[in-house]
């Protein structure tokens, strides 16, 4: 995603630069015919392109609120991921009973947050069509790793994962049916998220509705030289292609917005949320093992 403020024309209109070649030559020919060639039957009255115009502006503001709505729907998912996860691993940290704190439950927690912040990745790279497995070896252990290679949808089996260790903790006796119910829900939260970005992933966006817009859009550029050439003679070519460039990069907008998981500049920045996941989470596993290397055996708190 593009996290600058100011984004460089140079990308802007780089989407765009072929069209808005091809209709400078297109308005560029039909000024010679009116000028040179005396093809003076070619002007039309400019309330045409502009009765075409109003609809297609009407058009281009639904298919880019739409688009928007996905992008915004997506965004406030992964928010909520961000949310899950924290309380998740407070969860796993906080609620296990401390008359058993031993080095083997250490290891679980640890190996319970990391894996989560490995979900985060593998979903985003999976919603992206990309390796989910990819830089995950640091997060998760071997055992792990060979067990999701199995699947087909590695998030899912490692929330699968979450949950078989949530059942050998309550065995271990160190949750309570009460507090696996608790952290349960939250794994159950985090599996509606990942089936909402499946179903924007999976849900396309209307092609017919795309395509009669373009074609709309097209016919609308095309009539525009034939209204304007008899106000602005030679100097309509750039007049045209400002004009042309903005219902072009309304159009692009929807377009990129409209599937937020491509792997594009402007989609849903999962990376970097994962990224800060990560962070959070190691820093929480940090302060509790450093805390309770402490050796206050009698803290019933943590002081931060």
């Amino acid at each position: 995603m593009l996290l600058k403020k100011n984004i460089p024309l140079k990308y802007v209109f780089g989407k765009i630069k072929l069209e808005l070649m091809m209709i400078a030559i297109y308005t560029l020919i039909i000024n010679l015919l009116y000028y040179k060639y005396n093809f003076t039957n070619l002007v039309i009255p400019l309330a045409v392109p502009m009765v075409l115009g109003t609809v297609l502006s009407v058009l281009l503001a639904f298919r880019s609120n739409q688009a928007y709505d996905r992008w915004w729907e997506a965004r406030t998912i992964w928010g909520a991921i961000v949310n899950d996860s924290r309380s998740l691993s407070r969860q796993v940290l906080s609620l296990m009973d401390a008359t058993y704190q031993s080095e083997e439950l250490q290891h679980f927690q640890e190996r319970f947050v990391k894996r989560q912040a490995a979900w985060c990745y593998s979903l985003g790279q999976s919603l992206r069509r990309t390796d989910p497995l990819k830089g995950l070896d640091r997060l998760l252990t071997k055992r792990e790793l060979n067990y999701v290679m199995r699947y087909d949808n590695v998030p899912a089996a490692l929330l699968l994962l979450h949950g078989k260790d949530l059942k050998f903790a309550l065995e271990q006796g160190w949750i309570n049916p009460y507090q696996q119910m608790v952290m349960d829900e939250t794994i159950s939260r985090l599996c509606d998220s990942m089936g909402k970005c499946e179903r924007i992933k999976n849900t396309v966006f209307p092609a017919t509705y795309s395509l009669y817009t373009h074609f709309t859009m097209l016919f609308f550029i095309m009539l525009l030289p034939f209204s304007l050439i008899n106000i602005f003679g030679f100097m309509e070519i750039p007049v045209v292609m400002a004009i042309a460039s903005s219902f072009l990069l309304i159009e692009k907008m929807g377009v990129n917005l409209q599937d937020p998981f491509e792997n594009k500049p402007t989609d849903t920045p999962v990376t970097t949320i994962a990224r800060t996941i990560e962070r959070d989470l190691r820093q929480m596993l940090h302060e509790q093992f450093t805390l309770e290397a402490e050796g206050d055996q009698n803290r019933q708190y943590y002081v931060l």
